[in-house]
């Protein structure tokens, strides 16, 4: 028997500064759809902002707080100030990530691990933190951003490190869901294709969108709200049955 999500409830939303990225929209579809937001970025101006906003259109309760997710004291800072103000933790939406064109031979064991402190070190500090909350209320949803580069070894913009980072995302989500099933809690990666953000090296051009759709079937680069309806879905009452899965939001570009 599936648990129903509490109604006074908080998602964490990681990455959610950025004015057009996918955090952004994905906390702006929860707060729509009545979660009370917390949004974590290591911009704490625009977090401020970003969760201000939330607060006036969806008039839910918002917190924006400026976090490294990539550093442990950080991370316990952050969601301590959560807990202690806002509904508690059901949602968390991992989305914070770093790009890196770097070719192989180039990459640095510091820019690795630059990589792999925000994309994996990062989702893996913030879920670990949130997920005691989750238990107490024995539901929740996580939800993290791997990327078509894992499945597809790059081929878009981030190379190897990004690749890796994105690939490890979910193995560990396929592993967390195993582990925390019994407590009524999924976890799931979904896996964008092209979206129209600033990740790969700043706004897209039509020139590099054209080309960038040359192989997708549906003849475009995505937007992030699409993205975010595929988060907020499976963050949704309605996807208690779904744990473990990796989602393709690509335009039929990677047919898994």
């Amino acid at each position: 028997m599936s648990a129903s999500l509490p109604t006074e409830r908080t998602a964490v939303v990681t990455g959610g500064a950025s004015p057009r990225g996918i955090g952004r929209a994905t906390a702006d579809r929860l707060a729509r759809d009545g979660w009370s937001v917390a949004i974590l970025d290591i911009d704490e101006g625009a977090a401020k902002l970003a969760a201000d906003e939330l607060t006036d259109r969806h008039a839910v309760s918002t917190l924006g707080i400026g976090a490294d997710i990539s550093d442990e004291k950080s991370v316990e800072t952050a969601i301590a100030q959560v807990e202690s103000t806002l509904p508690p933790i059901i949602g968390l939406a991992n989305i914070a990530g770093v790009s890196s064109p770097t070719e192989f031979l180039e990459v640095t064991p510091a820019e690795w691990d630059r990589v792999f402190n925000v994309n994996m070190r990062g989702t893996f500090l913030v879920t670990q933190r949130v997920l005691p909350a989750m238990i107490a209320a024995g539901t929740g949803r996580i939800v993290s951003v791997s990327s078509i580069s894992a499945q597809r070894g790059g081929g878009t913009y981030s190379k190897v490190p990004y690749s890796a980072s994105k690939a490890a995302v979910i193995g560990f989500s396929r592993a967390l869901a195993r582990e925390v099933g019994p407590h009524n809690i999924t976890v799931n990666s979904v896996a964008p294709g092209p979206i129209d953000t600033d990740i790969m090296g700043g706004t897209l051009t039509d020139e590099r969108k054209a080309q960038m759709s040359a192989d997708i079937p549906l003849g475009r680069v995505g937007t992030v709200e699409e993205v975010a309806a595929l988060m907020a879905f499976l963050m949704s009452e309605d996807a208690g049955f779904i744990t473990a899965a990796t989602y393709d939001v690509n335009g039929g570009l990677q047919i898994s």
